[in-house]
């Protein structure tokens, strides 16, 4: 059995859906073209298939008949894109103003398409059951939390037992490299809005007001103080506002003041912990200036945590199909992703995959949600082969 061989008699195929899905992008959870290629794509295969009822996703089980059952295995692959305009010059590149597959889905899709086949022709020797996850909505509208309450972890009938999911990056390493990491890989993000509402007044005259500019100018100022005093180094928070908004006129001290910021934390202990410096740290300097301030806070994804012995199982898989072309991550990503929900309920781990374009310096070109972005087709066997004999292995394990 050569899952990679196997794998590059499909790369025809797979680069085909690929780029049809690539030049016809959809945002969000409502993904009706993208699910109708995805259920084309599978047509044929001894799959059980379901689709979403809040959103456009697919579900399809296939079930092992080696007469062995070492439970079930859970792959995924996310299907949606972002809004933004496409600025490559590539023959297949996006016909929809708005919509760009920048960040790779469309590569991750087809991969586990591909992966559907491989496994289903080696569905004698499947230990157990597998679940393919076809995710719209991982872009901020939480789409795997949708799927999760759909039910997608016991679509066999049964708990999921490990779960794997993979994301290409268009730079920063050589195409083709298995990026990987125990522990966190990607970070937890949250977003935090902050109103200040002081006293207007004419600007000759601040001290009958109460001016909410420098208070929140101080607010700005002091978390980033306190992100480098009150946290560990080694377990850092990263705070960066990236809008703020206050007056209409030079001459006028507003009412109001605002600014909308983004936290990336890497271990929950952190997390829980900015939540609970940061509004104490608002509180006292809109106290000191005499001003009223509001925070609200949008929890997103948690830290994308890689377990232990999955990690390992990947990293082995990968020495063995694909000839060792892996690296060891250092740090875990900035970025934050949806599959940290799933992994936040089963064991599993979250794959890096290089799709540099050959030829490109990996350090100069666009990276993941550029308008430049572009990825190398060459992966996707990868991908698709690195999917199917990771799911076979880990069926192999003896469930207690």
């Amino acid at each position: 059995m050569n899952l990679l061989a196997d794998a590059g008699a499909m790369t025809t195929e797979m680069v085909g859906l690929r780029r049809a899905l690539h030049a016809e992008p959809e945002i969000g959870l409502h993904l009706p073209k993208t699910q109708r290629r995805v259920l084309e794509a599978l047509d044929g295969l001894p799959l059980e298939i379901t689709t979403g009822e809040k959103l456009s996703s697919v579900t399809a089980v296939l079930r092992g008949s080696s007469g062995r059952d070492n439970g079930t295995v859970l792959l995924r692959g996310d299907t949606d894109a972002l809004p933004l305009t496409e600025r490559t010059d590539l023959p297949w590149r996006s016909r929809t103003d708005g919509a760009m597959h920048a960040c790779g889905h469309d590569l991750h899709t087809s991969m586990l398409v591909g992966a559907a086949h491989l496994l289903a022709n080696q569905r004698e020797k499947l230990d157990g059951d597998i679940v393919f996850m076809f995710q719209p909505g991982e872009e901020g509208w939480h789409g795997a939390d949708i799927m999760l309450e759909e039910g997608v972890l016991d679509a066999s009938g049964r708990r999921v037992d490990a779960a794997f999911g993979m994301h290409v990056f268009s730079g920063g390493h050589p195409t083709g490299q298995v990026l990987t990491r125990k522990g966190a890989m990607m970070a937890a993000a949250d977003s935090l809005d902050v109103l200040v509402r002081g006293v207007g007044g004419h600007g000759s005259a601040p001290s009958r007001a109460k001016d909410p500019v420098t208070a929140i100018s101080e607010m700005v100022s002091a978390l980033q103080t306190m992100v480098t005093r009150q946290f560990d180094v080694f377990d850092p928070v990263v705070l960066s506002v990236g809008s703020l908004h206050a007056g209409t006129a030079r001459n006028i001290i507003p009412e109001t003041a605002e600014f909308a910021a983004t936290l990336r934390t890497f271990s929950s202990e952190a997390r829980d912990r900015a939540m609970e410096s940061i509004p104490r740290l608002l509180q006292g300097i809109a106290a000191a200036h005499g001003v009223e301030v509001e925070l609200r806070h949008v929890e997103g994804y948690p830290v994308t945590f890689n377990h232990h012995d999955e990690t390992a199982l990947v990293a082995s898989v990968t020495d063995q199909v694909l000839q060792g072309r892996r690296t060891v991550l250092a740090n875990p990503f900035n970025a934050s992703e949806d599959f940290s929900l799933v992994l936040a309920q089963v064991p599993g781990s979250f794959i890096g995959l290089s799709a540099t374009p050959i030829g490109v310096d990996p350090e100069t070109a666009p990276f993941n949600h550029s308008p430049f972005a572009q990825y190398d087709d060459s992966v996707l066997p990868d991908g698709a082969a690195l999917y199917a004999e990771v799911a076979i292995q880990r069926l192999r394990w003896a469930q207690a």
